[in-house]
C-alpha cells in the first residue's frame, strides 16, 4: 500500500526537477534528463532514474513512518 501512495509523490519530484533541470539545458549526468514528445503539441522532461529514486524516497519514508 505504501508503494501505491509513493508513486504519484516521485512522479511529482521527478517533474519539478526535470523540468528545471532539462529547460536549463542539461541533462543532470546520471539522472539523464530528456524531452519526451508524446505527440507534436505535448512535450515534456522526464527521468526515468529519478523517478525511480523519487519512488523509492517516497516509499522508505512512509514505511517509516509506521
Amino acid at each position: 500500500m505504501d508503494l501505491l501512495k509513493a508513486v504519484p509523490l516521485g512522479g511529482l519530484l521527478t517533474a519539478i526537477i526535470s523540468l528545471f533541470a532539462g529547460s536549463g539545458g542539461t541533462k543532470a549526468g546520471q539522472l539523464n534528463v530528456q524531452l519526451l514528445q508524446l505527440s507534436s503539441d505535448i512535450s515534456f522532461y522526464w527521468s526515468w532514474p529519478l523517478f525511480a529514486i523519487g519512488t523509492a524516497l517516497a516509499w522508505g519514508i512512509f514505511a517509516l513512518q509506521r
